[in-house]
């Protein structure tokens, strides 16, 4: 078919047009986009490393990783081993349970069952930027159950009578991750009826209503492999911030954040920007990498700060956004310090990274200088590379207090842990800790900690190479 020149033309003037809206997105300079971009990286990132993990568990119903539906609960009635990627650092303490809650439409209520006073769990209840804005359980809600309500931003209803707490949400899109501790292996089957005891329904089902009209279908974005590392990101926080309305404190920064294309559900296509526009976007997360790898240098290795600055409300991080970042790029998920406090060993105390192909390790405690914590402690390690549970053929992963009585003690009463890759002599196997072939970092947990951890009367020994 020959198309009239008039016509041409008119196509053609069109498709100007729709390229100038769609430039229009991307009013920054280069060098003003290098500037919101490192911010928006620092911003965006836990929010898209949030989304690779709702995807494996709540959206791709055919890989190794998927929980359960939205909506629903999914249980992990076994402890965590190396075959465990969904997310970094994980913790084989305490068996999780999942729920990815849709809170578009209307709320989410959790019931919890009554737990034995000895046994501490959790349920983190976490927004879409990762901030950990409520806590269900044994510090914040005791040990007998309960009847709680989750609800999102928009709902407009009245509190059942039969519900013990509303809790908000600034996200439609939230996340309960649950941890119940296992002592040892032959109280699973304890933990697994605990688990059983966890239900989750929408409201209209707890009050046997009707269900309100369905929330729109999502088309979710299947991630990619550079997604975290690449100006790719953008379009990830473009989709997930879709579902959180702008809070006051942030609508300068989103409006900022806008003169590069970044807006809350409109795409972002990579493919629209020019050669100079796509180097400014590069360049600004070079600079945001380069600004948390000097945190982690100058403080975090240093413990100058603690891995309970990195997690908490909106409020404790106080839009201090590199701290989020940090936690995110750390340790996603991780707690909020007066529920469980973390202490990461990155380095020894020469400040050399730890790195199980070079050194043996050990970590001393003094006699009654046990990490303090009202529910218990755990000593984990990690490989420094892949950020997951070290494979060894002890298939030990962690040192917790549950173990003290088949720990062997110093003479003196004090306790001396070796961490390294080689199985050691066979006085010290009892205390060993496997360590990779190369870097690694350990994580130590306390969980419900001492008012002595906080107020810096107790002191965290050091990584002591052996033979250094």
């Amino acid at each position: 078919m020959t198309i009239e020149k008039p016509t041409r033309l008119l196509l053609a003037g069109l498709s100007l047009l729709l390229s100038a809206s769609a430039w229009a997105d991307f009013s920054a300079s280069p060098e003003e986009a290098r500037g919101i971009a490192k911010d928006a990286y620092l911003y965006g990132f836990p929010v898209v490393e949030m989304y690779k993990t709702l995807y494996t568990q709540a959206v791709d119903k055919s890989g190794p990783n998927f929980k359960a539906p939205f909506n629903k609960i999914g249980n992990t009635a076994r402890v965590f081993t190396t075959k465990d990627t969904a997310f970094v650092t994980p913790n084989p303490d305490t068996p999780y349970s999942f729920v990815w809650m849709d809170l578009r439409s209307e709320p989410v209520v959790l019931t919890l069952p009554q737990i034995a006073e000895e046994r501490y769990y959790s349920v983190q209840l976490i927004d879409l930027y990762t901030q950990n804005f409520a806590y269900l359980g044994t510090r914040s809600t005791g040990n007998k159950g309960g009847t709680f309500m989750i609800a999102g931003p928009d709902w407009q209803g009245q509190q059942p009578v039969k519900i013990d707490r509303l809790v908000r949400s600034e996200s439609n899109i939230a996340f309960a991750l649950y941890r119940t501790q296992l002592f040892d292996e032959k109280d699973l089957e304890k933990v697994k009826k605990i688990q059983h005891g966890y239900k989750v329904q929408t409201l209209s089902q707890y009050l046997g209503q009707p269900a309100p009209a369905a929330a729109p279908k999502v088309d979710w974005p299947k991630p990619t492999a550079t997604m975290s590392d690449s100006p790719e990101l953008f379009r990830y926080l473009n989709f997930m911030l879709g579902f959180a309305p702008a809070q006051d404190v942030e609508k300068d920064l989103l409006a900022r954040f806008a003169k590069i294309g970044i807006v809350a559900g409109q795409p972002f296509d990579l493919k629209t920007l020019t050669t100079e526009q796509r180097k400014a976007l590069d360049d600004g997360i070079a600079d945001a990498k380069a600004e948390f790898a000097a945190l982690k240098k100058d403080k975090i290795d240093t413990h100058q700060v603690t891995r309970g600055d990195f997690f908490g409300t909106r409020d404790h991080l106080n839009n201090n956004y590199l701290y989020r970042y940090a936690g995110a790029n750390i340790g996603i998920f991780g707690n909020s310090a007066d529920e469980g406090t973390h202490f990461s060993y990155l380095v020894d105390n020469q400040g050399k990274p730890a790195n199980g192909a070079r050194h043996s390790y050990t970590l001393h405690f003094d006699k009654d200088q046990l990490p303090p914590a009202d529910a218990f402690w755990s000593l984990t390690m990690y490989d420094g590379k892949t950020k997951l549970l070290v494979p060894n053929h002890k298939k030990r992963y962690l040192i917790n207090s549950r173990m003290l009585s088949t720990l062997k003690r110093d003479p003196d009463g004090g306790l001396t842990l070796y961490l390294q890759h080689s199985e050691p002599l066979k006085d010290q196997r009892s205390n060993w800790l496997p360590a990779p072939h190369g870097p690694f970092y350990a994580v130590l947990r306390l969980y419900l900690p001492k008012p002595e951890v906080g107020n810096g009367q107790w002191k965290l020994p050091p990584l002591t190479p052996i033979n250094p």
